[in-house]
């Protein structure tokens, strides 16, 4: 498993529970962060486990969200999100099996690694630090 590009100086950021609501999130989620962290910290690889697996399938941008009269449409798109720390130089992994328990005929993104469950975790000494966002 080919997960670390600098030598144990990467850290492992694992986000287990996806999208916890639109309005809440519509300016800052753990996406975000991450990319913050990737660039403060020298490294990042990202694990999505659980329910956050979903943000790795490839599907379109979520729909504006319509409350009443008034539309939403500033809804936090964690596709957008993984593809750009993809794009700058973070490392994604998604457990499989917990994907494939979606049953969701789509695929994931273009550049996410998937991972047996436990996989990743075997790796967790290799890493500088290891934290859940």
């Amino acid at each position: 498993m080919d997960h670390r590009s600098s030598g144990g100086q990467r850290v492992l950021a694992i986000v287990e529970r996806g999208y916890r609501g639109t309005l809440d999130k519509q300016f800052f989620d753990e996406l975000y962060l991450a990319t913050e962290l990737h660039r403060q910290l020298g490294g990042l690889d990202i694990l999505l486990r659980g329910s956050a697996v979903t943000y790795a399938l490839d599907a379109p941008p979520p729909p504006a969200l319509r409350i009443g009269a008034r539309t939403v449409d500033t809804v936090t798109d964690p596709r957008a999100g993984l593809r750009s720390l993809l794009a700058a130089g973070v490392g994604v992994w998604v457990e499989e099996p917990a994907l494939a328990a979606l049953g969701s005929p789509r695929r994931p993104l273009p550049g996410i690694r998937l991972a047996q469950e436990g996989e990743v975790a075997a790796h967790w000494k290799d890493y500088r630090a290891v934290f859940f966002l």
